[in-house]
């Protein structure tokens, strides 16, 4: 078991700009989703400025 695994790490891929593909952002507004793109400015603004969160355990286990 004294064997060690080499680690070669793959070359990052470089494309070119017309190589690429647009990706397209989809968020749930008033429970359905829409893309952002058809949003108008000001709803794109409100998106852009959106904070995430994680919630954390609720911790019931936990005597009272």
């Amino acid at each position: 078991m004294g064997t060690t695994a080499s680690s070669t790490e793959a070359p990052t891929p470089v494309l070119a700009d017309s190589e690429r593909q647009r990706c397209e952002v989809w968020t749930r507004v008033m429970g359905y989703h829409r893309p952002v793109s058809s949003f108008n400015i000001g709803k794109q603004g409100e998106h852009m400025e959106r904070r995430f969160f994680e919630e954390r355990a609720a911790g019931l286990d936990r005597a009272a």
